[in-house]
């Protein structure tokens, strides 16, 4: 048994955490600079974001949605590099991957093209109606993801972290 986990566990050389750049995903980057480290993995970490719609392309000026879209990059580019030196000042590789397009969609493909063995993402408690939809962006991912995904799930301040707890506070 232990030479089979081992075996799981050696296999994380890459690893692709894809962040929303929120405050509340900070532990989620802790988590994957963690992994990381303990497995000598290299980090890259991804923020998707979306391109303007195509559609105000013709309504504006030529150039003017290119630019704009440049600037949603320039700027995600701009977020991502304090992770990373935060992330090699703990010893660990780490790149940053500005993806654009669907969240799901992209996320795969970078995970694809870079050859990660493990996407890291963090997963917010599903509310409402929401929780009895069996489908999750977690699980949409997972089942169509090349590599392993590991999910954390991030606790909103003001939510404790026992569900139980929660319901009677």
């Amino acid at each position: 048994m232990n030479r089979i986990k081992a075996g799981v566990l050696r296999a994380f050389r890459r690893i692709l955490l894809a962040t929303n750049l929120t405050s509340a995903s900070a532990a989620v980057f802790a988590r994957a600079v963690l992994l990381a480290r303990k497995f000598g993995a290299e980090l890259l970490i991804a923020h998707v974001y979306r391109p303007p719609n195509i559609s105000l392309a013709e309504a504006v000026a030529p150039g003017v949605y290119d630019e704009w879209d440049e600037n949603l990059r320039t700027e995600a580019a701009r977020m991502l590099q304090p992770l990373v030196e935060k992330a090699r000042r703990q010893l660990v590789p780490a790149w940053p991957l500005v993806l654009r397009g669907v969240p799901r969609k992209a996320i795969v493909q970078a995970a694809r093209e870079n050859n990660a063995d493990l996407i890291v993402i963090g997963s917010y408690p599903r509310r409402g109606l929401a929780r009895l939809l069996p489908w999750s962006f977690a699980s949409r991912l997972a089942s169509s993801a090349p590599c392993h995904v590991l999910a954390i799930p991030i606790i909103p301040p003001g939510l404790h972290s026992d569900p139980f707890l929660h319901r009677i506070a």
